[in-house]
């Protein structure tokens, strides 16, 4: 048995266990995955027997994170053959990309899961649903016209410029990015629609066929980095409280801090000592904690977390990246 990072001359030797496990995906669909999204993703393999039997990809994006970049993966296409399933090769495949994306200094990492008990034994918290608009001729849609690879430089723009107004966590557009989502669309047999006024671009929607009410796609998110992350986020006031931290899967992550800060520096980072520590946070409590999805309150009530009054009283003061925007497929 053996874990290892394809190089992108071997992607393509996954497209067999990609086609027997994502049956849904259409020909059309993985030609366009295999020619476009593999030309720069990682794609990470557990092999037996001579033969890829777990794989796992992640696909690069440059994020905006409360103003600053940040590199990122999206991990997708996570899949074992059936006859090697339930033996723990997952995992093993996960924790390695997720130890490799703290060496390469990535801050967290999010993927859209099958079923989200998967990944919550390792450490994954949701954070985010997806709300996903379609193009539906009619009134409202009046004056949409098909997007070609002219408009994508405008799109990304004015995709940018309104993301920037409203969240805290997106995928930073280009012209790539939207020339590529043009090819995504196209190989369901869609269209991506715009809609300009005075030459400006004030509207894009997907327009799909046979598009079917579903629940929103969830996002799961889990911190990389502890450092990084604690880093990212901006004080409502004055804060400074010792804690450790627990993290299973990365050792880095285990570690005594003292968080400072104020509203006008962030939250800044110094070892701290355990004798000084006021409480425990696991990684999954803080993630959730960090991204919105849970309150002070309702992390306490978490296995593994302990928390003094005061602690919690400091922890209060962080404003968390609640106001994510995260709707790409793959």
């Amino acid at each position: 048995m053996k874990i290892r990072r394809l190089d992108i001359e071997e992607h393509g030797k996954t497209r067999a266990l990609y086609e027997e496990t994502f049956t849904e995906d259409s020909k059309a669909f993985v030609d366009y995955y295999y020619t476009e999204k593999t030309k720069d993703n990682q794609i990470y393999v557990l092999e037996e027997d001579g033969a890829a039997r777990t794989m796992l990809h992640l696909n690069p994006y440059t994020l905006m994170v409360n103003g600053h970049k940040k590199q990122a993966h999206y991990i997708v296409a996570v899949a074992t053959q059936e006859a090697y399933r339930r033996r723990g090769y997952m995992a093993a495949v996960l924790k390695k990309a997720l130890r490799d994306m703290y060496a390469a200094g990535e801050s967290f990492t999010f993927l859209m899961p099958a079923a989200e008990a998967i990944y919550l034994p390792h450490d994954f918290r949701t954070v985010y649903e997806q709300e996903r608009r379609y193009y539906k001729a009619g009134q409202e849609t009046a004056g949409y016209v098909p997007a070609g690879a002219e408009d994508c430089a405008g799109l990304a723009e004015a995709a940018n410029a309104y993301l920037t107004r409203k969240y805290q966590v997106f995928a930073l557009r280009d012209s790539a990015y939207y020339e590529r989502l043009l090819k995504e669309y196209e190989s369901g047999g869609g269209k991506l629609m715009i809609r300009r006024e005075d030459g400006l671009v004030t509207g894009c929607l997907p327009a799909v066929p046979d598009e079917e009410e579903e629940e929103n796609p969830k996002i799961m998110i889990r911190i990389v980095d502890v450092r990084r992350m604690l880093m990212s986020v901006s004080l409502k006031s004055l804060m400074a409280v010792c804690f450790r931290i627990v993290d299973p899967i990365i050792e880095e992550n285990n570690l005594c801090v003292v968080a400072t800060g104020t509203e006008f520096s962030g939250v800044m980072l110094m070892e701290g000592k355990t004798g000084n520590s006021e409480g425990t946070l696991t990684i999954a409590a803080l993630t959730s904690l960090l991204f919105g999805a849970k309150s002070v309150e309702k992390i306490c009530g978490e296995e593994g977390v302990v928390m003094s009054q005061r602690m919690k009283e400091e922890l209060r003061k962080i404003i968390p990246l609640s106001r994510i925007y995260l709707n790409e497929i793959v």
